[in-house]
């Protein structure tokens, strides 16, 4: 049970700090969230900090299993536009409803540990299936450094998302298109 207690705090969490900010997530904010008594979560993560540590190590893994999930249901991409649309549809879902909300958390996670390397440690890129897939496509398209070009690549997307976080809109296509691009010359 407490195992369980501990993911339902730690995603609501989450949710707290997307829709609240890094200042709204407080002990009682999630307490309240979860509808849980006041004292509840300070008795599983006693500091700010063991909670934002919980926040952040949950965040990684929701991420990395939705990457690995996508990847391994997605063959390395033939073409371009097979790519495109790939990323395309992870972008979109990284915009809207519960993938909004954990962009959200990511980000202001990834502000926070510019100040807290303990954070930075946790949300430092890891290796999955979805990125193993755009590396093996580069690669198989006869890009230099496909490893390279993979981070580029999908750092830029990640700057999309970002940007259309902050001011709205959604990522066309055709963005996404000419980061491929970029990626192949």
């Amino acid at each position: 049970m407490a195992t369980d207690r501990r993911t339902l705090l730690a995603d609501t969490a989450i949710t707290v700090l997307a829709d609240s900010g890094m200042r709204g997530l407080t002990h009682r904010a999630v307490d309240r969230a979860a509808q849980l008594p006041p004292g509840t979560t300070s008795a599983y993560y006693r500091t700010r900090q063991a909670l934002l540590t919980a926040l952040v190590r949950r965040l990684v893994a929701l991420d990395q299993a939705e990457l690995e999930e996508r990847g391994a249901a997605t063959p390395v991409p033939r073409t371009a536009d097979e790519l495109t649309a790939g990323i395309a549809a992870l972008v979109a879902q990284r915009l809207t409803g519960e993938g909004r909300r954990r962009s959200l958390a990511r980000y202001a996670c990834a502000v926070e540990s510019a100040h807290q390397p303990e954070l930075r440690e946790i949300l430092v890129p890891r290796e999955n299936q979805g990125r193993r897939v755009v590396r093996a496509f580069l690669a198989a398209q006869g890009v230099a450094d496909p490893e390279e070009r993979t981070v580029t690549l999908l750092t830029c997307v990640d700057g999309l998302v970002f940007d259309r976080l902050v001011h709205g809109g959604s990522v066309r296509e055709e963005e996404i298109r000419g980061l491929v691009a970029g990626a192949l010359r």
